[in-house]
């Protein structure tokens, strides 16, 4: 028990520090200021295009979403996240350690090209994100998580980061195997993760691409605009377009869906008038129903 509360306070501390030191210590691989910087890009690429015009710049829920970006991002992990996925790790460890495995990458990567290593990684990582994204979809417990980021009635580029805490926990954790046998953990991942959320902005962004020939492999704003449509068509119950950075898993599984252009669809999901508009609430949603 000694062992998971030293790592518990290590934990809260040693992320603190890391934050602090993000924030006053700007550098070419630094979270915050990327983020900042993407969001930024972002924004003023929807200002200058602007493809629903109804929609104004400051758009229904644009404040909210912008704390739910430093919230996902940063304050989850310095409040608790980063404590419990560490105590996670190590009592995973600790259960291998009882039958004998120290470790458990079966297959090497880290003596391949280094961007082989981020396609690989990538790749996997958005594979188990798709999957993992249908069964929020699917499951009627995750679904009441995954209400939250479909809440979004007016869509955004700060849209993207307005999901409930719940859903990190359980993409990290479908992550976390997988990714483990492959020897997950080389710095450059950072390169991966910041392109994800450029790409992640640009979906959810107000912009008219659908990026031609590339649409059919990357994810992006016509596509997704779908995925949020209130109305469901019958051969999609559960929704479609589940692709975060891919969009090539929805092709190849069946689960694609563009009719025509989604530029003045309605947003949302049946009962939305009836879901919190806030932060606490919507936080909180779930473990009421």
């Amino acid at each position: 028990m000694e062992k998971y509360l030293k790592i518990i306070q290590d934990s809260f501390t040693g992320y603190f520090n890391y934050l602090v030191q993000e924030i006053t210590t700007p550098s070419w691989t630094n979270y915050f200021y990327w983020l900042i910087a993407i969001s930024l890009v972002v924004w003023i690429l929807e200002i200058a295009l602007h493809w629903r015009k109804s929609q104004p710049i400051f758009r229904k829920g644009f404040w909210l979403d912008g704390f739910y970006i430093l919230f996902n991002f940063f304050l989850f992990s310095l409040i608790g996240y980063n404590a419990l996925s560490n105590v996670g790790v190590a009592l995973f460890n600790d259960f291998l350690g009882v039958f004998g495995i120290e470790n458990l990458v079966a297959i090497n990567i880290q003596n391949l090209p280094v961007w082989t290593q981020l396609l690989i990684m990538f790749v996997i990582a958005d594979f188990i994100q798709w999957n993992v994204h249908r069964q929020l979809h699917k499951r009627p417990w995750l679904w009441q998580f995954h209400k939250v980021h479909h809440s979004v009635k007016e869509m955004g580029f700060a849209a993207q980061f307005r999901f409930h805490f719940m859903e990190t926990i359980v993409y990290k954790t479908a992550q976390y195997i997988p990714l483990a046998m492959i020897g997950f953990g080389i710095q450059e991942f950072f390169i991966i993760h910041m392109f994800s959320v450029l790409v992640g902005h640009l979906n959810h962004a107000n912009v008219g691409w659908n990026y031609g020939f590339l649409g059919y492999i990357f994810n992006n704003p016509k596509m997704h605009i779908w995925h949020h449509s209130k109305e469901l068509p019958e051969a999609y119950p559960y929704g479609m377009n589940f692709g975060l950075s891919l969009s090539i898993w929805d092709y190849i599984f069946k689960t694609a869906y563009i009719p025509k252009s989604g530029k003045s669809i309605e947003l949302g999901f049946e009962g939305d008038e009836d879901f919190p508009k806030n932060f606490k609430d919507q936080m909180t949603f779930p473990f009421k129903k």
